[in-house]
């Protein structure tokens, strides 16, 4: 049947010679492009970097691993408000609101605190719609820290265990509200 457009062109099949059909011709492209890559990558900057041991520095709005701010005194900030489960557009938030008792009031900054708080990172899209939703500035997003890599399932669904910030005040965040250097001497000295 012959095409209305008549554009078709008839191909002819030349024959193979030796060395393409013992596949020289290829082999010996595929190995100049190997050649040219080793001799590039050997006098150039490599692109790659040898991870874990180097790590690439991170963007200035990156936004990283969530955590639990502390107050000044060392209590949660927390009140269980719910404003950033509300925000959240993955719904990874979920949290429990219980009420302060007596004697608590050095772990507790309200009389409504959060019982149980959990993220679960293979939902969170690290958007900080929750940062920005929280009124007491408690839940922030890490500049420095990613969420490591796990095998289980379940170990991505961080509770407050790992997300509430140590007491000390070294080993707090490097981002959100930071206490000033007489607040952190006197938080250490008052958990010594």
């Amino acid at each position: 049947m012959e095409s209305l457009s008549k554009r078709a062109k008839v191909l002819t099949k030349k024959p193979m010679t030796l060395a393409e059909r013992a596949y020289l011709p290829a082999i010996f492209q595929g190995l100049s492009i190997t050649m040219q890559h080793f001799f590039r990558a050997a006098t150039k900057k490599q692109v790659t970097i040898r991870y874990p041991e180097e790590t690439r520095p991170f963007s200035p709005v990156f936004r990283g691993l969530h955590v639990l701010k502390r107050d000044e005194k060392g209590r949660e900030r927390c009140t269980a408000c719910g404003l950033c489960a509300v925000a959240c557009p993955a719904e990874a938030i979920t949290m429990v609101a219980g009420e302060r008792k007596k004697g608590e009031e050095n772990l507790y900054r309200e009389e409504k605190y959060a019982v149980s708080y959990e993220i679960n990172m293979l939902r969170c899209i690290f958007c900080g719609l929750c940062e920005e939703a929280c009124p007491k500035a408690a839940v922030y997003l890490q500049a420095d820290k990613m969420a490591p890599p796990r095998f289980e399932r379940d170990e991505f669904i961080y509770g407050k265990d790992r997300l509430v910030e140590p007491v000390a005040p070294d080993l707090r965040s490097k981002r959100g509200i930071q206490l000033t250097p007489e607040q952190a001497d006197t938080l250490r000295t008052q958990t010594a």
